[in-house]
């Protein structure tokens, strides 16, 4: 199935009141909570909190025109927030409040192009879903890493005080280094509006779970301290109007474009991973499915109407989407309404943002940062096996002391070597009769007295980074001058390519400059289907070569060791065999 470029009119046709009625409860239920979250997450990002409402409008209304599905409600979320952040740290365009830089900010809208540019290519590439093959390893660690730097840099709103004008921290160890070293301005206003925020909060989730609690909360901490500004130096959220300057056009030189580039392939790897994970997990609850393409389609088109108003990195959110199934959801346009209802109250409560106090909307944001570290996911990764151990450390520390995108491609990197290393080392193990009859090891001394036939069962992957360590220990077992002849067994190898097709022609044209022979049994179809489109199977002896027989399992190799013992005459010949065994190093 191809890409639908606008898939709202076919969702239009037999639109009902009914859905309409169950699609608007769905959409007033998610703007309430996408419209404090808007501001949260623009808070996270060091962005003004307009940023995060708009976000928030624009993404889901985007996404809703070009989604196939009702499983993801788009917008932004921790993990686009958190990198957009990291995006900006390393270069200094953070200023003392922890805002960007107005540098920063010119800078954002080619940042959203980009990233929605590369998620359009991947879903028209259809290869969208090929981030499944990102280790869960890696993200635990991401995430873990964007949740410290969350807690760090709303530490200072939470407490009240603010760095100096001269100083940038450029990594999450910086941050947490320079809060110390201010800890002595802490106001006590910001400090018992914060305490009064978390309890307030608490008590409202275990009262009433289901409640809209950000909202009610910063509702309840705006009235609560009204009195304290700004008398009391309680910091309230600058306020912002709603109008025209909202529309934001990219423009950016190709220096800045390629020094963008690799944060953009970052935030969309981030927002595929995170917005197709949530959908078809949610599809997969209530029996439906999502076309993954599509979506990031939708993902793209999202980010790049960010781009144009003032929107921020967009990804499906889980909070949302959750809400928006549950609320009873029938289609699509449940997030049109969402994104309406958010940009209307954008229109009505802009003036009156400033009365938010910025402690209570830090200490929400520190419970939302708090909430991604996973202790049983930490747990699980960095104990399962040596190799996960190694991949979550290593992005957690790039992440701490380097940036989150170096983070992610850092781990992705290090995750996919180590499984190639533990794949790719093949080690042949040679078994011999004992003189008392036993099957046993042969040392590697032993030399073969008398000529052989050796049987060597291939097992595993034979893919490139394999086929060179393969074709080595062969050769090596291949060295004694009487052995004459290798029947290697290809049924329960995997994954040839080009790279095993070259090592395997190399390994004949070895054996038969010396006078020996190569037999190849067990061949199945795909392999032997390699061999005939490599032109490899042109140069083989078709009278060596032996297909499998899946319903007599033992003919091929039977077949084979006949055509061994009439090449070997009247010679008296002991027959080998060979087990590939491969290592599990780092598991």
């Amino acid at each position: 199935m191809g890409i639908a470029p606008f898939p709202l009119f076919k969702t239009l046709r037999g639109y009902g009141a009914v859905s309409f009625k169950s699609d608007l409860k769905a959409a007033l239920n998610v703007a309430l909570l996408a419209f404090p979250q808007g501001m949260a997450y623009a808070l996270i990002a060091g962005l003004p909190i307009e940023y995060g409402i708009y976000g928030s409008a624009i993404a889901a209304i985007f996404g809703s025109m070009f989604a196939s599905s009702r499983f993801i409600t788009l917008g932004p979320t921790n993990a686009t927030a958190v990198i957009l952040l990291g995006t900006f740290v390393p270069l200094g365009m953070v200023q003392a409040n922890g805002m960007l830089s107005p540098e920063a900010l010119s800078m954002l809208p080619m940042l959203l192009i980009l990233s929605g540019a590369i998620l359009l290519i991947a879903a028209f590439l259809r290869v969208a879903g090929m981030v499944q093959f990102v280790s869960r390893t890696v993200i635990t660690g991401y995430v873990t890493a964007a949740a410290i730097l969350i807690l760090a840099n709303q530490a200072k709103n939470v407490l009240g005080f603010q760095f100096e004008v001269e100083e940038a921290p450029t990594s999450t160890f910086d941050v947490v280094r320079l809060t110390f070293v201010h800890l002595s301005g802490v106001s006590q206003p910001a400090i018992a509006l914060s305490l009064a925020t978390a309890l307030t909060y608490f008590a409202l989730r275990r009262k009433f779970p289901n409640w809209p609690n950000v909202a009610i909360t910063l509702l309840l901490a705006s009235v609560g301290s009204f009195w304290l500004l700004p008398d009391n130096g309680a910091q309230g959220l600058q306020s912002f109007q709603f109008d025209l300057s909202m529309i934001s056009l990219p423009s950016a030189d190709l220096e800045t474009t390629k020094a963008l580039l690799g944060a953009a392939t970052a935030i969309a790897l981030l927002s595929a991973l995170e917005g197709i994970s949530i959908g078809k997990s949610l599809a997969a609850s209530q029996g439906g499915r999502v076309d993954v393409n599509q979506e990031a389609y939708s993902l793209g088109m999202a980010n790049i109407g960010c781009a144009c108003f003032s929107g921020m990195p967009a990804s499906g959110s889980l909070t949302r989407s959750t809400l928006n199934v549950e609320s009873g959801a029938k289609s699509p346009i449940s997030s049109l309404l969402a994104g309406l209802l958010v940009l209307g109250g954008a229109f009505a409560f802009a003036p009156y943002v400033q009365y938010i106090p910025l402690p209570a909307l830090a200490t929400l944001v520190v419970f939302i940062g708090a909430s991604l570290i996973s202790r049983r996911e930490i747990r699980r990764v960095s104990r399962a096996t040596r190799a996960d151990a190694i991949t979550f450390y290593v992005t957690l520390g790039c992440g701490l002391f380097i940036s989150l995108q170096v983070a992610v491609f850092a781990g992705v990197i290090v995750s996919i070597g180590l499984f190639l290393r533990k794949v790719a080392a093949p080690e042949l193990v040679e078994y011999a009769f004992t003189k008392e009859g036993h099957l046993a090891e042969l040392a590697k001394k032993t030399t073969r007295p008398t000529p052989e036939v050796s049987i060597v069962h291939v097992e595993g992957e034979l893919f490139f980074a394999a086929s060179e360590l393969f074709r080595e220990q062969i050769r090596r077992v291949c060295e004694d001058p009487n052995l004459q002849i290798l029947l290697l067994k290809l049924r329960n190898a995997h994954h040839m390519d080009a790279t095993s097709i070259l090592a395997l022609e190399e390994l004949i044209d070895y054996m038969k400059e010396r006078g020996r022979h190569v037999m190849l049994c067990e061949i199945r179809k795909d392999i032997l289907r390699i061999f005939r489109n490599s032109g490899l199977l042109l140069k083989l002896n078709r009278k060596n070569l032996f297909p499998d027989t899946p319903r007599n399992p033992t003919l091929s190799a039977a077949k084979a060791i006949r055509r061994a013992r009439a090449i070997m005459g009247a010679q008296k010949a002991k027959v080998t065999i060979f087990v590939d065994e491969l290592k599990t190093q780092g598991s």
